[in-house]
């Protein structure tokens, strides 16, 4: 009943769910990092699954927050983790790609939202590049 009475209240307050929240703050969002992701996935097929991974760890812990990217002077951060510590990778390239977004839109996208459309750029990336295209030639896809 409560999550019936929630649904209706969202409802009515025209609460609406958005496809593209940086629509008019960013228009372009989309393009900048599917572009930068397909340089990395390009340069390097296994960074697809490191950007994968680097997202579920940032979203298992604390909820999808981009706090697996911050550092810590004592070593605390989700980063430093055991499971996490050596074994997580794309920390630079999620840089890179932070600096190509903000050089598109300063100050407006955060940390997490760039995070997850990498993770999904990657995937697709690897998706529609079949197999023989990686072996014979990364360039190809």
């Amino acid at each position: 009943m409560f999550f019936a009475v929630l649904f209706m209240a969202a409802i009515a307050s025209g609460a609406k769910l958005s496809k593209s929240p940086y629509y008019r703050t960013c228009p372009n969002l989309e393009t900048v990092v599917r572009t930068k992701v397909n340089e990395i996935i390009n340069a390097d097929l296994g960074m697809a699954p490191g950007l994968l991974r680097l997202h579920f760890h940032d979203c298992f812990v604390r909820g999808c927050d981009g706090s697996v990217l911050l550092d810590s002077a004592s070593n605390s951060a989700e980063k430093d983790a055991p499971p996490n510590f050596g074994s997580l990778r794309g920390f630079a390239e999620v840089d890179a790609i932070k600096a190509t977004v903000e050089k598109a839109c300063p100050g407006v996208v955060s940390c997490a939202d760039i995070l997850a459309l990498a993770a999904r750029d990657a995937v697709v990336k690897v998706d529609t590049c079949p197999l023989f295209h990686r072996v014979n030639d990364k360039h190809m896809c």
